[in-house]
């Protein structure tokens, strides 16, 4: 092994973290500590963090794939000179899962299944449908959507991806940029939300786009909250405007009791669970193994943030 002066040093704060450490000296570094390291994988939020950092710090990486609260907290700043990486992409398998789950769940009308206590076949017959055949659009068609996309062909789903360069998304039918993201809501079937949020995304989806989907039309919210504006969406489920919602997220967080969206039927709502505690740890571990290769080798690092976009 090369001499330790040459092999680049991670530290991880802001305490030791066993599966980490191991990331790292799989990566090719080893780890060290922050007055003497070139780049920090930071564990916790923005609270707490060593700002300003030592000028020896050349990337950080973070643990989670929305990166709002770091901007929020100028702690991420547009004239920083540090490479950002977040997690994005590295739990997409895992969300994208449960985007599925929701879309199937919600076009096979399982909520009123579910609620049922008496045989009501004729009824249903009425109000369940299928994947199969559909176009599905995923707005924000990063990681999650990249994931979702092999899992939506499965069962035989076409996808519209829309990003903000508009670059192909494999997999998909058509990959369109978000300057023309007002096309979707009139052509896809369903659609998955995936975008990050920014002052550019918030309240993507309101009354102008949900009076353009299909009555049968399911929304599914995998992202972030602030993504939909909640009054017209209820007013949207409502009025039976849209087929219904899948929300693994809302605004606000946590959804209130007494929400209106907790007593439509239209509605399946988890308490932002997409991305469970339990697969967290190795699934990071494996993107900073993974990153932290790509620094050793001097190759461009996956899911780079932004510092003047904001993601």
């Amino acid at each position: 092994m090369a001499d330790d002066a040459a092999v680049p040093a991670i530290a991880i704060g802001p305490a030791p973290d066993p599966l980490l450490e191991d990331a790292v000296r799989r990566g090719g570094a080893r780890v060290a500590p922050l007055e003497s390291a070139d780049a920090l994988v930071w564990t916790t939020g923005p609270i707490g963090f060593p700002d300003p950092l030592p000028e020896n710090i050349r990337w950080v990486q973070l643990n989670s794939a929305g990166v709002e609260e770091w901007f929020a907290a100028k702690v991420i700043r547009p004239d920083s000179t540090v490479l950002w990486t977040s997690a994005a992409g590295a739990f997409a398998a895992t969300v994208a899962e449960h985007a599925l789950t929701l879309l199937l769940a919600g076009v096979r009308a399982l909520p009123e299944h579910l609620e049922a206590k008496t045989w009501r076949q004729q009824e249903f017959f009425s109000k369940v449908g299928t994947l199969r055949g559909t176009t599905v659009a995923i707005v924000g068609a990063g990681g999650i959507g990249r994931a979702l996309i092999p899992m939506l062909a499965g069962v035989g789903a076409d996808v519209i991806a829309v990003n903000r360069s508009g670059s192909p998304v494999p997999g998909a039918i058509e990959t369109l940029p978000t300057t023309r993201l007002g096309e979707v809501w009139a052509r896809a079937d369903h659609f998955v939300l995936g975008a990050p949020a920014t002052d550019a995304t918030h309240h993507l989806v309101g009354a102008a786009e949900f009076a353009q989907m299909k009555p049968t039309a399911w929304v599914i919210n995998v992202a972030r909250g602030s993504l939909v504006h909640t009054n017209a969406l209820v007013k949207a489920l409502r009025d039976n405007t849209i087929g219904g919602a899948g929300l693994d997220v809302t605004d606000p967080e946590p959804l209130p009791d007494g929400h209106p969206l907790w007593n439509l039927p239209n509605v399946i709502i988890t308490p932002h669970d997409s991305n469970p505690p339990a697969v967290r740890p190795p699934a990071f571990a494996e993107h900073v193994a993974l990153n932290v290769t790509r620094f050793v080798a001097g190759e461009n690092l996956t899911a780079l943030i932004d510092p003047v976009v904001g993601y």
